[in-house]
């Protein structure tokens, strides 16, 4: 209902300025033929078209839904209207107040049509521009001044050389004045808007601002042609005209929703060549003449053609710049400034075709997720640019870096011997190994390299192969360090890659089965729950360890899926107990899982959905994660507090195998702690296992947290912890990995089990 009602009450005040328009032009066009008895009447509409603008304008700087910029403009434009009502009822006066009608304008007219003019410029410069560079705004500031001088040319023409007949007429040089206000009004109107931009404000609003003005101009210039009628003025038409516009603006403003426009670069980029045509008609037409008028026209010209080739040159200059700019971000990473796959292959091309000697090393970060998961991505964007300057550095102005995506680097060695490419690599993984300080933390960068030499025949995707394979290998050592090459690493490649094939069939084959290895009470030995650990029968291979299928898993992301068939048939196998045994089934079932499960958004959803589906107990479920998975705050730890707050006991597995700390144990939620074999296995002389074992149980205990002690071989080794404190443990010494039938046969032979509470 209001917006019907705003649109009544706009149309309304169009129309009735459409008609103050017409009103007054057809007052002064009849008057050339017919002199009015009451001159009055003529200048009514000079002043109601004002009044009309001044409320439309009042209207708009009243929207509360405008930006404070798009409404401190209208204000000022309000502002400008006050005193443009005023300066045109006493224009009316000085016109008709009289014994005789006159084209005169008084002092305070003009003063009340100067302050409109100043208000208004000033509300137009202060127009909010679009960020632009230093080149537009060179070509900004040249265009301007062509518009300027072929503008000032035409008034100077058609108004200015004529300020005797004009202060004959109106009594004073005020209204040339005013004319050339307006006119500039108008240009800067046009300007603003086509080079500039003009914020949120609609730019039709400020086309209707700009046309008013120009019209304006137009008629005011038609004032020496009415020198033989004194009962009529130009004043007549300008007023209810540039009105007009203003009126119409403040209704297109009132009905725009005030969203930010997209910027337009070079909107009216023609605009200088159309001053120069222009330039050209006017003096051609002005041939004739001499003196001043001529000398005058032809500076004009010559300014504006010196303008306009200023302008070709930056424009050129600029143009070259951005091709450059252009081609630079073809080949070059945006993050880092090293250069791209694609410039990278293109160089390693050339190489090869000029049959040069160089080497190519493929670089990836060691730990770099785990390091954007703990400390956001920008501080591994950051770390991206350090170890990219570090690069750089070491390979020298003949080598090249690039950035194939992610935290992996190609690097090109021009070295052509074995002892150079190796010391440059060894100098490389020195200087990476040197952590930066990132937001207060240190980062540490240390990389896997590897390394293979360019040969006859070779192409980019063969030598990032190659380097491939021998990255892999480095990392398989234990990553922060360089690897050649070796054609047997091809075959290894191949079989990988056979296994990695396998892997995603043997899920669908049904070749997946569980064991699971008991957890016993110290000193008992009485069964206290079991782990649910994954192997794989392949039908050609036999079982595969694994350490080998695993970390395939990892890479491909096959883990998410394989990790929900482990969930899935370790819950069943729960389930299963639970209704066979009561009581006596296996307290504990422990389910790993993997830093890529718990990351998945879904993953506790799919928890939840599993346990519903198979009827376990929740109760009697625990899930193992690692150190890497909840190291930092992110998604995994989140998971973690979602999954204890269902009802779920959470294990942090291996501990003390990775980047762990005794914080780890304050920031994340855990109910049970497994402690690494490799504390556990050593033998009585070692000295420091045994004082880090003990040590632990007291913070477990401390903490109110379970401790597990993993890789129990020996009843010596299950003796000490048990005078450590430990009460559960898991290893050989208790059973291998069996099956769910084994694990059924000692149940059956079990009284019953000891709960972990």
């Amino acid at each position: 209902m209001q917006r019907a009602r705003l649109w009544l009450r706009g149309n309304a005040l169009a129309a009735s300025g459409v008609l103050v328009l017409l009103a007054g032009t057809a007052w002064l066009l009849i008057g050339l033929a017919h002199e009015w008895a009451y001159p009055v009447i003529g200048w009514l509409p000079v002043v109601v078209a004002p009044v009309l603008a001044l409320y439309a304008c009042w209207l708009v700087a009243r929207k509360a839904s405008l930006d404070p910029g798009t409404r401190r403009f209208w204000r000022h434009i309000t502002v400008a209207m006050a005193f443009y009502v005023p300066g045109s009822l006493a224009n009316l006066v000085d016109a008709v107040g009289g014994p005789e009608p006159s084209q005169r304008i008084g002092p305070v007219a003009l003063v009340c049509y100067l302050g409109t003019l100043v208000v208004v410029m000033w509300a137009l410069l202060r127009l909010p521009s679009w960020q632009r560079t230093r080149g537009d705004w060179i070509r900004f500031g040249l265009d301007t001044c062509v518009v300027l001088v072929t503008s000032g040319a035409f008034v100077w023409h058609f108004s200015i050389r004529d300020h005797e007949a004009w202060q004959v007429q109106t009594g004073s040089t005020g209204p040339v004045l005013a004319i050339i206000g307006v006119a500039f009004v108008a240009v800067i109107t046009f300007v603003k808007v086509a080079f500039a931009g003009a914020g949120r404000l609609d730019r039709r609003a400020l086309h209707f601002l700009a046309l008013g003005a120009t019209a304006s101009t137009l008629v005011g210039g038609l004032t020496p042609f009415l020198s033989d009628h004194p009962y009529l003025s130009t004043t007549m038409i300008s007023i209810p005209v540039s009105s007009l516009g203003v009126l119409l603006a403040a209704l297109r403003q009132l009905s725009s929703d005030g969203r930010l426009p997209r910027p337009r670069r070079q909107r009216m980029s023609v605009v200088p060549y159309v001053a120069v045509a222009g330039m050209a008609i006017l003096l051609l037409s002005t041939s004739e003449t001499g003196g001043t008028e001529s000398t005058i026209l032809k500076c004009a010209a010559v300014t504006i053609t010196f303008l306009v080739m200023a302008r070709q040159i930056v424009a050129l200059r600029e143009n070259r710049r951005l091709q450059h700019q252009l081609t630079h971000q073809a080949t070059h990473d945006p993050l880092t400034g090293v250069a791209n796959r694609a410039l990278f292959e293109r160089h390693v091309e050339h190489l090869l075709a000029s049959n040069a000697k160089f080497h190519v090393a493929l670089l990836d970060i060691d730990e770099f997720k785990a390091t954007n998961d703990r400390f956001g991505h920008h501080t591994g964007d950051r770390l991206l640019v350090i170890v990219s300057h570090r690069l750089t550095a070491a390979v020298g102005p003949r080598g090249m870096v690039a950035r194939l995506g992610g935290d992996e680097f190609a690097l090109i060695l021009p070295e052509s011997d074995t002892a150079g490419v190796e010391s440059v690599l060894t100098g490389m993984v020195t200087v990476l190994r040197e952590a930066p300080q990132l937001n207060g933390a240190t980062i540490g960068s240390v990389a896997s390299i590897g390394v293979t030499a360019g040969q006859p025949g070779d192409t980019p995707e063969d030598l990032l192969r190659r380097a491939d394979v021998a990255m892999y290998a480095a990392k398989g050592l234990g990553g922060d360090r360089w690897h050649w090459f070796d054609p047997a690493m091809d075959e290894m490649a191949r079989e990988t890659a056979r296994l990695n094939a396998d892997l995603r069939r043997a899920l669908a084959d049904d070749e997946f089965f569980l064991l699971y290895q008991p957890i016993v009470d110290l000193p008992s030995h009485r069964p206290a729950g079991v782990e649910a650990l994954l192997r794989w029968r392949h039908p050609e291979r036999g079982l595969v360890a694994p350490d080998v299928f695993i970390p395939l898993a990892e890479r491909s992301g096959l883990i998410v899926e394989l990790g929900r068939w482990v969930l899935e048939n370790a819950c069943r196998q729960a389930a299963e107990w639970q209704t066979r045994y009561g009581g006596n089934a296996p307290a504990k079932v422990s389910i790993n899982v993997s830093a890529r499960q718990l990351a998945e958004p879904d993953f506790v959803e799919t928890v939840d959905e599993i346990i519903s589906r198979t009827g376990v107990d929740r109760s009697r479920l625990m899930l193992e994660v690692t150190e890497t998975a909840v190291l930092a705050p992110g998604p995994g730890l989140e998971a973690i507090h979602r999954l204890r707050a269902n009802g779920l006991r959470v294990a942090l597995d291996d501990f003390g195998t990775g980047q762990s700390s005794l914080s780890l144990l304050l920031n994340c939620p855990v109910d049970v702690l497994k402690v690494d074999r490799s504390f556990v296995s050593g033998n009585a002389a070692d000295h420091a296992g045994a004082v880090i074992v003990e040590n632990l149980i007291g913070f477990t205990n401390g903490l109110h947290i379970e401790a597990i002690a993993e890789g129990v071989e020996t009843r010596e080794q299950a003796g000490r912890l048990f005078q450590a404190g430990y009460r559960l443990a898991q290893g050989y010494l208790f059973g291998r990995p069996m099956s769910a039938e084994d694990i059924e046969a000692q149940l059956d032979a079990t009284a019953g089990t000891i709960v972990m509470s």
